[in-house]
């Protein structure tokens, strides 16, 4: 007979059954209810059912199962006491020594939307937060556990002789895990819908490396139910993430996303959350090689996303510089062996972005599938793809929450609401590079200006307080990377409040320039860009980024 109870009972039931084994093989008899007693004996486990335990049948549909004495009593009983344990033998109750409980899926079934109430409210779970409390707060006693993550360590502990540091940090996150759950009801109840699944102390927040600085701790909160964005990216290999990297991440990923449509692949190289440098190509080395042109000094330490798996020619010209990390939609074998030679370098997968699409972005698309557009753009565009708002941003004392920015897609068309604004229309090589230079520039930090041509930037300015700035700026690093901007175009992330960006643009070669338009001194902007025979057009949409 075992000499010890677990009792399990998880909706999220990844690695249940090995946990359940490994409880098993260590003398530990297995309680549970519903569905999670039925996938253990689908795998050849013995099950108690809980209502043997209660001698009382569940009722109302499962509502009531575990609220019963013999459970809370075997869950509180201090082992120390000998009252407690008298009492327990008194009415006939056992110990119960290990929990394993997560919570009904409330924040899943109400991110589907258009959920009735009372639907959202049978998913409110009732004995297991009960469960959950019971057993950490008798933690010195009852090993409890809310996160399939820490089914190993809690098996590995069970083999020791001193699992007290862990049982108590395991408890912990017991009523972090019941804050974030109730801090999610309150939410949905209050009408707050975008709080919904999201505390900064919920269980599933990872610990980070560090935060922008070593001397700040940091740590990293999905907000989806289903991960997308940083939150679905898998590391291949290298060291642990720092906040820096996950913030230049998803800086990598955003200025990619406009090209979630090319029929090329493209490379984005980013520095400190902006691009230093981003180009297509006929092939993935020759769009990189294109990239680093632009600025190989701020390359150096960069983070590189790539719309390609990686072969090994662009592998070995990777690791030819110092990267921070990598992301790609998958690596060839000997590309991989050739990145991970680099022990430092972060290797990470971005799940489905690789291979050009049939269908390009409808007006209002808000991601299902049509026109044979397939999951891979949907991962790159997951920025803009949804329609309820869910950019967080946070500012000391608050959050901010925005809809997030569509990107403008670079598919080789031209967006209908696009006029051109000066005498002279673009040729069509500059309407091209025009529409690769207001992809490429989405991505920039604003003040931004960025210049192009053939595919690929040349010299970018970013984070500027003024816009001539930005403009004498990424004409700097057009210079100082040895680059001709005879015949190129420039990008403007918003309009021209003067005209004296305009004459910096000429004077530096530029023929065509892209801006959304709408200053009061738009005329006077037109005016400049006639003199100098530069053709112009206006989006009629702003892409800041601050």
């Amino acid at each position: 007979m075992p000499s010890r109870r677990a009792l399990l009972s998880v909706s999220d039931k990844s690695g249940l059954v090995d946990f359940a084994r490994g409880l098993a093989a260590r003398d530990y008899q297995l309680l549970s209810t519903g569905g999670t007693a039925r996938a253990l004996r689908e795998a050849g486990l013995d099950v108690v059912e809980v209502a043997e335990v209660t001698g009382h049948p569940e009722m109302m549909e499962g509502r009531v199962k575990t609220l019963h004495p013999a459970i809370h009593a075997g869950l509180l009983a201090r082992r120390d006491r000998p009252d407690d344990l008298a009492a327990l033998e008194a009415q006939g109750y056992g110990a119960i020594d290990l929990v394993a409980v997560n919570l009904y899926p409330f924040r899943e079934t109400v991110a589907e939307g258009d959920v009735p109430v009372s639907r959202a409210m049978e998913k409110v779970d009732i004995g297991g937060p009960t469960m959950i409390r019971a057993a950490a707060k008798n933690h010195r006693d009852v090993w409890v556990v809310v996160d399939p993550s820490d089914y190993d360590g809690v098996l590995e502990a069970l083999d020791g002789s001193d699992g007290e540091g862990l049982r108590r940090r395991l408890a912990g996150k017991v009523f972090r895990h019941i804050s974030a759950y109730d801090a999610a009801v309150a939410g949905y109840l209050e009408g707050e819908s975008d709080a919904v699944g999201f505390s900064v102390d919920a269980p599933s927040g990872r610990t980070l490396r560090y935060g922008e600085n070593p001397d700040q701790p940091a740590t990293f909160h999905p907000l989806s139910v289903e991960p997308d964005g940083v939150a679905a990216l898998e590391q291949l290999h290298g060291k642990e993430l720092s906040y820096n990297n996950i913030l230049d991440l998803d800086g990598a990923l955003l200025a990619l996303a406009p090209f979630a449509w090319s029929p090329r692949p493209a490379v984005a190289i980013v520095k400190h959350t902006t691009p230093c440098g981003l180009a297509v190509g006929d092939d993935l080395a020759t769009a990189y090689a294109r990239a680093l042109a632009t600025d190989p000094v701020s390359a150096f330490g960069s983070v590189i996303a790539v719309n390609r798996p990686v072969d090994p020619t662009t592998a070995e010209a990777l690791s030819e510089l110092f990267v921070e990390c990598v992301v790609a939609p998958g690596y060839d074998p000997e590309a991989l062996e050739v990145l991970t030679r680099k022990k430092n370098i972060r290797v990470l997968v971005a799940p489905g972005i690789d291979t050009p699409v049939a269908g390009e972005p409808a007006e209002g698309w808000a991601g299902d599938a049509q026109d044979g557009v397939r999951p891979a753009a949907r991962f790159l565009a997951s920025h803009s793809l949804r329609p309820e708002p869910r950019a967080f941003r946070s500012v000391y004392g608050g959050v901010l929450v925005q809809a997030p920015p569509q990107p403008p897609f670079y598919t080789g068309r031209t967006d209908g609401s696009w006029t051109v604004a000066t005498r002279r229309s673009p040729t069509e090589a500059e309407w091209d590079d025009l529409r690769f230079a207001w992809a490429a520039v989405f991505g920039v930090k604003s003040n931004a200006i960025l210049l192009a041509g053939g595919g690929c930037t040349l010299g970018i300015g970013a984070g500027q307080m003024s816009r001539v700035d930005a403009s004498r700026l990424a004409v700097m690093k057009a210079g100082d990377a040895k680059l001709d901007l005879a015949g190129s175009v420039l990008a403007s992330d918003a309009f021209f409040p003067f005209r004296d960006g305009v004459d910096a643009a000429a004077a530096a070669g530029v023929r065509a320039i892209v801006q959304p338009g709408g200053s009061k001194r738009d005329a006077e902007v037109i005016e400049a860009a006639d003199e100098h025979d530069i053709a112009m057009v206006f989006t009629g949409r702003r892409l800041f980024r601050h």
